[in-house]
């Protein structure tokens, strides 16, 4: 008599597809736990960094693809490794600029199931499943973060760079916005409707500032550091610890 996949009669067939997905759940926390390891080991080396991203939709010939890769190539040239995404658009347009000057281009890739292949201009190249891993990176080993036009993921990476410092999670680290006229209606609206209705502070607006030229975003990142340097005291190690 042949064996057969039928669940005995005393067992409850529910009891046995919950526990499949349990064994499922444990084995995603390693997982993630794994993610998280070999992305700290390859990435703690590459210090001062800044985390450059946008839209993965932007072509090649647009002025935004132009202005992202001299932003990143003055960046990698001013001794800064760049970290961007790792996938088209101006994500391509950071890693490109980066890989042609003197620093490292790192691409912190993420796998989708209709979009974005890996660009060919990383010289550090990993690969994440987890947007949440992926967002922590981006967050942990930048010094500065300079964000260009983009859609929601630039939006969600941009917000939970803004809430980690509002909140102390994170180091304050300097968050420039590129393109002022993209910016501005967003910019107006946290002034006009969230300061007003007081769900941030007016303070909190100083987290973020506009620049639009290569070179002034260069020297921004240094002006803000001049006093201190790029290495995180212990204070801010530790909150990183627990970011």
């Amino acid at each position: 008599m042949s064996p057969t996949n039928k669940i005995p009669a005393n067992i409850d067939p529910g009891r046995v597809e919950h526990s499949a997905y349990n064994a499922r759940e444990s084995w995603r926390t390693l997982e993630i736990m794994a993610e998280f390891v070999e992305a700290t080991e390859r990435l703690e080396r590459i210090h001062p960094a800044v985390s450059l991203f946008g839209s993965a939709r932007i072509p090649a010939e647009s002025p935004w693809y132009v202005l992202t890769e001299q932003i990143a190539r003055k960046l990698s040239d001013a001794g800064f490794s760049v970290i961007s995404g790792g996938g088209p658009g101006l994500m391509e347009a950071a890693n490109r600029g980066a890989h042609a000057g003197r620093s490292s281009s790192v691409g912190l890739n993420i796998l989708l199931p209709h979009e974005q292949s890996g660009n060919p201009y990383q010289d550090v190249s990993l690969t994440f499943k987890h947007f949440f891993a992926r967002k922590v990176m981006f967050v942990k080993f930048a010094s500065a973060y300079v964000v260009m036009p983009g859609g929601f993921g630039t939006l969600d990476e941009l917000m939970e760079a803004l809430t980690l410092i509002q909140t102390g999670k994170s180091r304050r680290i300097p968050i420039v916005l590129v393109g002022s006229d993209f910016w501005g209606g967003l910019l107006d609206w946290f002034r006009t409707t969230l300061v007003r209705e007081r769900l941030i502070s007016a303070d909190d607006l100083n987290l973020v500032q506009v620049i639009d030229d290569p070179a002034a975003i260069v020297d921004a990142i240094f002006r803000h550091y001049e006093t201190r340097g790029f290495e995180p005291s212990p204070a801010e190690r530790e909150a990183q610890l627990n970011l």
